[in-house]
């Protein structure tokens, strides 16, 4: 097998490292080290970076005013280029940092273009856009999440006191609302909401911008102004972690992967509720697809893909932390891979995320056929021990006595309510009326069970109500 020798140093003529190299990349390097094909999105980013940096090295007095408007009208003009797609990325070009030095210098020559680079290294430079980058994109994510919890409110709003049947292990449960219930969704979602906003907290107190290769600047640069200037809030206190972390991409990714898989969970009842057997929902024409050979079908994909999708948004994050698990400080060039994962994961997000919520929206709920099976499978098992309690009976044969009811049904093929005032006096005494004409019937309702489940985050209609109103104030 052959192997290219490198070339001589003209091949690293574009670089930003190939002063004490005899001769250039090889072709292989090349190819391996090129990250444009991904990085380049953050051009816009390290323009204002360079903007930045440039104001500070004027105040330092390393750049004379004439300079410096010389510079960022340069760096305008680049930018300006780079939006249009007239300024695009070269073969030789090694990374967004490097093609947009060399377009800086080709429209400023190398003297002016050239002193941009003092004080600053591709490792605070990265570590710094990729930072404002995401927090842009956490704002979209805000955004789009913002608006599924109000299509799941306005659902809620129009369901407030249809009933569903309540499930856990998948089995009929107790009965509950079908606003409760889709509520239920939507609060995971708002601490989706919160992760976001805590996690650009913390990055927006640490810009890295001023920690140089990992030991900071001796150039009199002021870190701070850098930050203020891009929007932190504060500058990173250590310039080897400012240079070296990564756990504020990991910790995006965790978010995003998270957000997936609550959409896939909702995604989930979806695509049950859809099926002929449970018949729950019909979805609208325009968010549904249909078979290529069966007329018939029509498929809930947008759930689907939300539930594929979170597989794709946790491999991310799996991928992203075996990345990060045993790098030695400071900069790694392993940190290269730290961009395509969460780039693939707010891609994914940005176009999943207003198709998910046009789902919803557009949901067509079967109300009757929900109410009818609300009280089904002894859902009411639940309310008859209860009521028991509320006669003074301890919980324990309060249950066994409940049990006992769903057995004679069981055997005799009805439901709870079909049990006559013999049945109940012949499974035990204390299932006769109680004190002031109470029965053990007023519970045998979809009603009464609903109503009975009045405390904060209860089903109760009136409890549900105030739900959706807190629901609603936490959007803002």
């Amino acid at each position: 097998m052959s192997v290219t020798s490198p070339s001589d140093a003209d091949g690293a003529k574009t670089s930003l490292w190939g002063g004490r190299f005899a001769s250039g990349p090889s072709p292989e390097l090349v190819e391996l080290s090129r990250s444009t094909h991904f990085d380049w999105r953050l051009a816009p980013y390290d323009l204002d970076g360079s903007r930045a940096h440039a104001r500070v090295l004027a105040a330092a007095g390393l750049l004379g005013p004439d300079d410096l408007t010389t510079l960022i009208a340069g760096i305008d003009a680049l930018a300006g280029d780079v939006s249009t797609g007239d300024f695009l990325p070269e073969p030789d070009d090694e990374d967004v940092h490097t093609a947009l030095e060399r377009g800086l210098i080709e429209r400023l020559g190398p003297e002016l273009g050239g002193r941009l680079r003092a004080g600053r290294s591709r490792n605070d430079q990265v570590a710094t856009l990729f930072k404002v980058y995401l927090r842009d994109h956490a704002r979209v994510l805000d955004t789009f999440v913002r608006d599924l919890v109000g299509a799941i409110a306005d659902q809620a709003q129009a369901h407030l006191t249809d009933p569903m049947p309540g499930r856990t292990h998948l089995q009929h449960a107790q009965p509950v609302l079908l606003s409760h219930h889709l509520m239920a969704h939507a609060w995971p979602l708002v601490r989706d909401l919160d992760r976001l906003a805590d996690w650009d907290a913390r990055v927006a107190a640490d810009s890295p911008y001023g920690s140089g290769a990992l030991a900071g600047t001796s150039l009199g640069l002021d870190p701070r102004a850098v930050a203020a200037d891009l929007g932190f809030t504060d500058s990173t206190p250590n310039s080897i972690d400012g240079t070296a972390a990564r756990d504020f991409v990991a910790e995006f990714a965790f978010v995003t992967a998270q957000i997936g898989i609550d959409l896939s969970r909702f995604a989930e009842e979806i695509i049950l509720w859809n099926t002929k057997e449970f018949d729950f929902v019909t979805l609208h024409d325009g968010y549904s697809t249909g078979s290529s050979i069966m007329p018939q079908k029509k498929n809930p994909d947008i759930a689907e893909l939300a539930r594929g999708k979170a597989g794709r948004l946790i491999g991310n994050l799996s991928g992203l932390l075996a990345t990060l698990k045993a790098l030695p400080l400071a900069y790694n060039r392993d940190l290269q891979e730290d961009k395509e994962p969460v780039f693939d994961s707010i891609d994914t997000l940005e176009v999943l995320l207003p198709a998910f919520t046009g789902m919803v929206a557009t949901l067509t709920f079967h109300t009757e056929r929900m109410a009818a099976l609300a009280p089904q499978g002894f859902a009411l098992a639940t309310d008859i021990a209860e009521w028991l309690v509320r006669q003074g009976v301890p919980f324990r044969i309060a249950h066994e006595l409940s049990g006992a009811c769903v057995q004679t049904c069981e055997q005799r093929g009805i439901e709870l309510w079909d049990l006559s005032d013999e049945d109940f006096a012949a499974i035990s005494p204390l299932l006769t009326p109680g004190g002031e004409g109470q029965s053990v019937r007023e519970v045998l309702t979809v009603e009464g069970s609903l109503a009975s489940r009045d405390a904060r985050g209860g089903t109760a209609p009136g409890r549900v109500a105030e739900q959706l109103a807190e629901l609603r104030a936490r959007l803002g």
